[in-house]
């Protein structure tokens, strides 16, 4: 039995994780913006919600994040490029994510292995970027990555058997992707769940910070 904590668990993914979790034998505490509240760009309610939480958490599973504003969508041209909309889609897929796995090091145990699943997206992948657009998103997933990766390093340092790390899922059937069909088709969010876990069930403290798809493929930065 191991304790995980899956936060954004309201939305599709995040949802089917922690029930893939459960399945598995664990014993899951989630955290969202629809059951608690849970708004990541307003720093106070992050430190709330998160300062409450007790660990350790053996696994952790962050899946959180918007594709553009309510209203907008993402660019396909640089002159679609508006700071607002591009700031909103930062302090969401960014920052927000930032501050969560800000608390991180008080959250797991000190000792013995621990796996961070944090959800970005292969379109934030600079050198896999073949056909430009979605300016903000992409951006922001990139700067995700980077996030990661640092707290990779940091981690290390203080809980020598932890991994973190940055996880594509795969287009998936959610409200998410809603209107975007893709040629190569979508899979349910039962499924991305499942290739999720075992990803992370796989992954090594020699792999911490890395880039990762759902088949534990390694994405280039």
């Amino acid at each position: 039995m191991i304790d995980a904590l899956v936060i954004g668990a309201s939305g599709g993914i995040g949802r089917a994780v922690a029930d893939e979790m459960r399945a598995r034998g664990g014993c899951v505490t989630t955290l969202s913006r629809a059951q608690d509240g849970l708004d990541v760009t307003d720093p106070d309610s992050v430190a709330r919600l998160m300062g409450a939480l007790e660990g350790p958490f053996q696994t952790v599973f962050i899946s959180v994040g918007i594709l553009a504003p309510e209203g907008a969508a993402p660019e396909k041209q640089l002159s679609a490029i508006d700071p607002a909309t591009m700031a909103r889609v930062f302090a969401v897929n960014t920052i927000g994510v930032a501050q969560l796995i800000s608390h991180l090091p008080r959250l797991l145990p000190k000792r013995g292995r621990s796996v961070t699943g944090v959800l970005t997206a292969r379109v934030g992948s600079i050198g896999d970027n073949r056909i430009g657009g979605w300016h903000s998103y992409r951006a922001s997933k990139a700067a995700l990555n980077q996030i990661v990766h640092g707290a990779a390093i940091e981690l290390g340092r203080s809980h020598r058997d932890a991994v973190i790390s940055a996880l594509h899922p795969g287009t998936v059937a959610t409200s998410f992707t809603e209107g975007y069909d893709p040629k190569h088709g979508k899979v349910t969010p039962e499924a991305a769940a499942a290739n999720l876990c075992d990803v992370m069930e796989r992954l090594t403290p020699d792999q911490s910070g890395g880039f990762f798809d759902y088949a534990g493929a390694e994405i280039p930065w």
